[in-house]
């Protein structure tokens, strides 16, 4: 298991479990349809990156609204 996982630093840095989660999914999907890590991957697997992304405050959950949020376009 991952290291960065075990602790609760990560956890906190998000905001929850749930939010890490995913966070943690959209990331991979992002770097699995070709984005470039944000921190070096020599010798680290995918998931190792992602965690070391979150905890060097490289990506993290955007709370600004999306183009479905109802209150988002009132005309």
């Amino acid at each position: 298991m991952i290291e960065a996982l075990k602790s609760d630093e990560i956890i906190q840095k998000v905001g929850g479990r749930f939010k890490l989660t995913a966070l943690m999914q959209k990331r991979w999907l992002e770097l699995m349809q070709g984005s470039r890590p944000m921190v070096e991957p020599e010798g680290k697997t995918t998931l190792e990156i992602i965690a070391q992304e979150i905890l060097e405050g490289k990506i993290g959950i955007d709370f600004g609204q999306s183009d479905t949020d109802p209150g988002a376009a009132k005309s």
